[in-house]
C-alpha cells in the first residue's frame, strides 16, 4: 500500500515540477473537460435514488428496461455529437440509465 501511495504522490509532484511542459498527463486544466467526465457519474447517484421509488411502483424489469433504453439513446447521442454540451448530455443519459438498471 505504501509504494503506491508513495507512487501517487511522486506523479503529482512531477505534474506540478512540469506544468510548463508538453506532458499530456499533466496538461489539462479544463472545467469543461472535468464536467464531462463526471456527468456520467453524478447522473448515476441523482438515478440510482430515483430508481428506487420507481422500482417500487413499476417492478425491476421496467426500471431496468427504461434504464436500458436510456443508455442507448445516450449512446446514440455521444456517436452524433457536433459539440461539448451534446457530449455532456450523451453521458448525463448513460448515467441515468446505469443508475437506474443497477436496481
Amino acid at each position: 500500500m505504501s509504494s503506491s501511495r508513495s507512487s501517487s504522490l511522486r506523479f503529482t509532484e512531477g505534474c506540478t515540477k512540469i506544468a510548463g511542459s508538453t506532458n499530456q498527463y499533466c496538461k489539462f486544466d479544463s472545467q469543461l473537460l472535468t464536467m464531462f467526465t463526471s456527468s456520467l457519474y453524478l447522473a448515476c447517484v441523482v438515478a440510482s435514488f430515483l430508481a428506487s421509488s420507481a422500482t417500487r411502483k413499476f417492478g425491476s424489469k421496467v426500471s431496468m428496461v427504461s434504464g436500458g433504453i436510456t443508455f442507448l439513446i445516450g449512446a446514440a447521442i455521444n456517436g452524433a455529437a457536433m459539440n461539448v454540451a451534446m457530449l455532456i448530455i450523451g453521458r448525463i443519459l448513460p448515467g441515468f440509465g446505469v443508475g437506474f438498471a443497477n436496481q
